[in-house]
């Protein structure tokens, strides 16, 4: 028998080629050329065979662990009792059971890779490992390492990351965009439209422009104060003789 170096991926009793699934390969002889049919019996005419699979199509999980159990052995935790495509008047075993442990290739060592059967007490050499005997047979499998590439994860682009936090005056506030068509008016000189650091003058937002019979009379400078000219500041002696009130008619009625 030729061996295999491929991860297995699948295990299940199979009564004839014909009910075995699509993929898998039946171990119809033992190492020593004995039949590997695992019902034995005088007259028997039933067979039950162990079938694998290594189809490498999509693999994304291998099979790491075979187990033969007891009927009265709990079941490990990850593992799962081969599946059985017979005919359905054969009962398989149950006194011992075969269950497997399957794992993502990608976090899979090493997994099983060959399965060979010698009839019961005919050691196998390395690096053949012995599962156990079932119905006058011996059941060994062989491991290999798993060489998948381990996933990597997605490089970040931090230099993008940084650029996104850049303290750019044009990122952060938008540039006010001037008509070039229409006429620039004298106002627009004036410091209260010259825009900050940020971008932002001090009439940004301001729902309403100033009256065009201002624009004119914004270059002189004295149009500005000329309002305040005749404007005197008064003491606190000025303020008291202007508003003082004596409350003359006031006393006078509430004498009477």
């Amino acid at each position: 028998m030729e061996e295999n170096n491929k991860p297995l991926t699948s295990v299940v009793w199979a009564s004839s080629q014909s009910l075995c699934p699509k993929g898998h390969s039946l171990i119809v002889a033992s190492v020593e050329g004995a039949s590997a049919n695992f019902l034995k019996g005088f007259n028997q005419k039933s067979a039950l065979y162990l079938s694998y699979s290594t189809t490498s199509e999509g693999m994304e999980q291998v099979i790491t662990e075979l187990l033969m159990l007891n009927e009265k052995s709990p079941l490990p935790v990850g593992c799962a009792f081969i599946g059985e495509y017979i005919d359905p008047k054969i009962t398989v075993p149950k006194k011992k059971r075969l269950c497997i442990k399957l794992v993502p290739i990608h976090n899979a060592e090493s997994a099983v890779a060959d399965l060979k059967l010698t009839v019961k007490n005919k050691p196998l050499s390395a690096p053949y490992i012995r599962i156990g005997d079932m119905s006058g047979l011996t059941l060994w499998c062989k491991k290999v390492p798993v060489s998948a590439p381990k996933p990597t994860p997605k490089p970040r682009n931090i230099l993008a990351g940084i650029g996104g936090l850049s303290i750019d005056n044009s990122s952060l506030m938008p540039q006010p965009t001037i008509n070039a068509s229409k006429p620039k008016s004298p106002l627009h000189d004036h410091p209260i439209y010259e825009a900050n650091v940020y971008g932002v003058s001090a009439i940004d937002g301001i729902p309403f422009t100033i009256h065009p019979m201002f624009e004119s009379r914004v270059g002189q400078p004295s149009v500005a104060t000329s309002n305040f000219h005749d404007l005197r500041i008064k003491t606190l002696a000025d303020i008291e003789n202007e508003y003082n009130y004596g409350f003359v008619v006031e006393r006078t009625a509430c004498a009477r």
